[in-house]
């Protein structure tokens, strides 16, 4: 026994200390972009870290565009974007993970039921700026609507046929939440926002309302089903075919293991 000690001894080791494996070194996970996804991502990042706890994922809100400058700089290692990737962007590489769509949202209390795509066209190209000519009450319109590089925006221009450059709006808000807070607090606002996001909102209680885009109502169903006009897909991308970290979490987005995630926050998985 004595021999056994000075043994350990001459390794450095003292009678009564058990020696401690070096702790591994844990893992980081960037992952930037969409406002539109932040919530949902982050839900999905803390349900992966669950299962992988060295492996710490940072989730940063900033916009579509603002993910991919990341992502190619190397700021980030995944980008979220509430959009497919465009044709000069195939350099990436991308999953759809979920499906979303952009609706019109305006005060519970706005008598209108409906608007015409003309009518929306006025509205934020700022030719129609009293509701009267809307058939609402009198009343000044205030629009807002998102950043002119948000995927939201780009979506909503195409669907109404208008460059973003004609837009004219009383504000531009990055975050869905943020321009629904507006439209809850002012009775002549209108704006366009995720309808997953704007659906979830009412749900809770905040005084707002979708109206029906070309006669159909903006909702889950209605996207899931394929009816809705003004839908999207939501996204992640990496700089190249991801490996190590990035790949095992693009996998568990893939997984039905978010399904309930994407469904708590109102979204269609990508794959049914």
């Amino acid at each position: 026994m004595g021999f056994v000690f000075a043994a350990l001894g001459l390794n450095g080791i003292t009678r009564g200390h058990v020696p401690v494996p070096p702790r591994k070194r844990a893992q980081e996970l960037h992952i930037a972009g969409s406002t539109t996804m932040g919530s949902l991502l982050q839900e999905i990042a803390a349900k992966y870290h669950l299962a992988h706890p060295e492996i710490a994922v940072d989730v940063e809100l900033g916009g579509s565009s603002r993910g991919l400058e990341d992502v190619r700089s190397g700021h980030a290692h995944i980008a979220m974007l509430s959009r497919a990737l465009a044709p000069a962007e195939r350099d990436l590489y991308g999953i759809p993970i979920a499906r979303d769509g952009v609706g019109v949202v305006v005060h519970a209390n706005n008598p209108l039921q409906e608007l015409s795509v003309e009518a929306l066209q006025g509205i934020f190209t700022g030719r129609l700026r009293d509701w009267r000519a809307a058939e609402g009450s009198p009343g000044s319109v205030y629009a807002l609507g998102g950043l002119h590089d948000g995927a939201s925006s780009a979506l909503f221009a195409r669907f109404l046929r208008q460059p973003l450059e004609a837009f004219s709006l009383n504000a531009a808000v990055e975050s869905n939440i943020e321009r629904l807070a507006v439209v809850a607090s002012c009775e002549n606002a209108i704006a366009y926002v995720s309808v997953g996001t704007a659906e979830r909102a009412i749900s809770q209680g905040v005084p707002v309302r979708l109206l029906p885009i070309a006669g159909v109502p903006a909702s889950t169903a209605t996207i899931r089903n394929g009816s809705y006009p003004i839908c999207r897909i939501l996204t992640l991308a990496s700089r190249d075919a991801p490996t190590g970290v990035a790949r095992s979490f693009f996998s568990f987005c893939l997984s039905a293991q978010v399904n309930g995630i994407l469904s708590a926050f109102d979204f269609v998985p990508y794959l049914d």
